[in-house]
C-alpha cells in the first residue's frame, strides 16, 4: 500500500494530467463513459505502481499506464478493434483553423471539427493513439515512443500513416508543384 506522503505526491502529479489521460482514453475507447472508467482504473494502477516512477517525466509515465489500461480494456471489450498494422512513409499535414467569429464561420468550424473528430475516430487504434498524443497532446516523438513502447521510427511511420489516412478521410489534396521558369528559355 502507498503511504500518505506518496499518495499526496501522486495526487499532485496526477491531477495536472487528468485531462490528457482522459483525452487519450476517450480517443482510444471512442466513448466518454468507457474513457472515464479506463482513466479511473489507470489512476488506481498508477497509484499502485507509483514506486516504479523514477522522477523523470510524469506525464509520459502516466499516459503509458493509461494506454496499457485502454488496450487491456479494448482486449476485453472490443477485441476486433485491435488490428496490428504495417507502417510506411513519413509526411506532414497541417490544417488551417479559421479565426473569424462570424456565426457562419463558427458553424462551419464546428462542422469541420465534427468531421475531423469522426475521421480521427475512424482510424485504427495504433494510428489514432500516436496522432492523438502528437497533435492533441503535443507530445514529442520520444515521449510517444516511451508511452507506446515502440521505436521512434515506428512513431514517425505510424504518425505519417495516420496523417495520410486522415487526409484521405477528409479528402484533402496536396498542391502539385510545377517547375518555375527563371529568365531565358526552358530546356
Amino acid at each position: 500500500m502507498i503511504d500518505e506522503i506518496s499518495r499526496r505526491r501522486f495526487e499532485q502529479l496526477a491531477l495536472v494530467h487528468l485531462d490528457a489521460a482522459y483525452n487519450l482514453a476517450r480517443w482510444l475507447t471512442r466513448n466518454d463513459h468507457d474513457a472515464q472508467d479506463v482513466v479511473q482504473e489507470s489512476l488506481l494502477r498508477a497509484m499502485r505502481y507509483f514506486g516504479s516512477f523514477r522522477g523523470d517525466a510524469f506525464r509520459p509515465w502516466l499516459l503509458s499506464v493509461v494506454r496499457h489500461a485502454c488496450y487491456d480494456w479494448l482486449k476485453s471489450n472490443r477485441p476486433a478493434e485491435l488490428v496490428w498494422l504495417d507502417d510506411d512513409e513519413h509526411d506532414d499535414f497541417q490544417a488551417a483553423i479559421p479565426t473569424s467569429e462570424e456565426p457562419s464561420e463558427v458553424a462551419m468550424r464546428n462542422a469541420d471539427r465534427a468531421r475531423i473528430d469522426r475521421a480521427i475516430a475512424s482510424l485504427p487504434v495504433d494510428y489514432r493513439e500516436v496522432l492523438v498524443l502528437r497533435e492533441l497532446e503535443d507530445m514529442s516523438y520520444k515521449e510517444i515512443a516511451r508511452i507506446a513502447d515502440i521505436p521512434i521510427g515506428t512513431v514517425m511511420s505510424r504518425l505519417s500513416r495516420a496523417r495520410g489516412l486522415l487526409r484521405e478521410a477528409l479528402q484533402i489534396t496536396r498542391p502539385t508543384l510545377r517547375p518555375v521558369r527563371t529568365g531565358g528559355k526552358a530546356s
